[in-house]
């Protein structure tokens, strides 16, 4: 993998909205102008890029203006990271005019940066790990650098640091709490903290034991589910396989697989239906093993793990469950490529290389 430099303060940092033009409604001001705020506060310098806040229905009608930030944030030699303002449901509509731009792809390999986002972001990250770049899910601008609370969460803000870092390795730590969701994120909303849960379950091994260890990949299920079938969008699947987005079957083999379900909340039912489409490709027992994240406000978390075990009755690939990313709050970073440790014994999930290039 070709793999970015660590933040330091002045550097300046791109705010792309890839998917959902959230960023340009007057809603959402105050959380934008939050989330530079915390920017700064760090010594960053964020730049908007020239179509992120045009709103969400020029952005959603002209899928080729947010591909042009994507692209002049990877030009810009100036810029050293590159953050999601959230997700949606349609970013793959970009990857036609980037995949066919020899510039851009010359480009995320000449000048690698810091990608980070979760959710829709997940195609995002595929195009790019196509590309042989190491991003991140991880933290994206609306959702965690603007935080409403006085400061961004503790266990995602100790996570969002380490882009200034490049340990040897990490551990990917069970936070004590996790935080339900918020019912509005209007103004009203700033300076109140979120309601504060103990986690009662740490991480949990449902299927399989022992150690791997093996190269993050992954992302929302739903959105690599709808790569694969093109549920939502009919022409997404015929992207998906005309740039040869996903990984082929030798390629699956090397990969620790992180997957976690969306805002939506998806019946355990339909979590089944998805993961026997894995099922079928063969992917459940091709990964070394998987990991999973916990379902946002806990909804259905003993349901889910009821399927998990149901689908691998028959496949020993094992399972670690509820880890802190994706939707559920707060998040860590998961480094795309990255080798990682996973004991299924002690339940401990480790980064085992610097994540960064020197």
């Amino acid at each position: 993998m070709i793999k970015p430099k660590k933040l330091c303060k002045g550097d300046k940092v791109a705010i792309v909205s890839l998917s959902r033009g959230l960023l340009g409604e007057p809603f959402c001001k105050h959380e934008l102008d939050l989330g530079m705020k915390r920017l700064e506060e760090y010594g960053l310098v964020p730049v908007i890029m020239p179509n992120a806040t045009k709103g969400m229905d020029t952005l959603q009608n002209h899928p080729e203006m947010r591909a042009s930030d994507l692209k002049q944030a990877f030009l810009d030699d100036s810029i050293k990271a590159i953050i999601c303002a959230i997700g949606g449901d349609d970013t793959y509509k970009i990857i036609p005019y980037l995949m066919e731009d020899e510039e851009f792809k010359q480009k995320v390999s000449e000048n690698p940066k810091i990608f980070t986002g979760f959710s829709d972001s997940t195609i995002n990250h595929l195009m790019l790990n196509k590309l042989g770049l190491q991003t991140f899910y991880g933290p994206c601008l609306l959702v965690d650098l603007a935080e409403l609370d006085h400061e961004m969460l503790p266990y995602t803000k100790k996570y969002f640091e380490k882009f200034f870092q490049n340990e040897d390795s990490f551990e990917i730590e069970s936070s004590k709490v996790w935080y339900s969701d918020r019912e509005s994120y209007g103004v009203e909303e700033i300076g109140k903290s979120r309601k504060v849960n103990e986690e009662l379950h740490g991480y949990e091994t449902i299927n399989g034991s022992g150690i791997v260890t093996g190269k993050l990949y992954g992302g929302c299920i739903e959105s690599i589910y709808d790569a694969m079938v093109g549920e939502r969008y009919s022409d997404e699947q015929e992207i998906i396989e005309k740039y040869k987005i996903l990984p082929t079957e030798q390629e699956w083999q090397e990969k620790v697989l992180f997957i976690e379900t969306s805002e939506e909340k998806i019946s355990p039912e339909k979590l089944e239906t998805i993961l026997l489409e894995f099922k079928k490709r063969k992917i459940l027992n091709l990964v070394k093993g998987i990991i999973v994240g916990k379902p946002i406000d806990e909804v259905y978390y003993e349901e889910y793990k009821k399927v998990y075990q149901k689908v691998f009755e028959d496949i020993s690939t094992p399972i670690l469950y509820n880890l802190n990313f994706g939707h559920s709050v707060p998040r860590c970073i998961l480094p795309y490529g990255a080798n990682v440790e996973v004991d299924y014994n002690q339940k401990t999930v480790k980064v085992k290389e610097p994540i960064f290039d020197e």
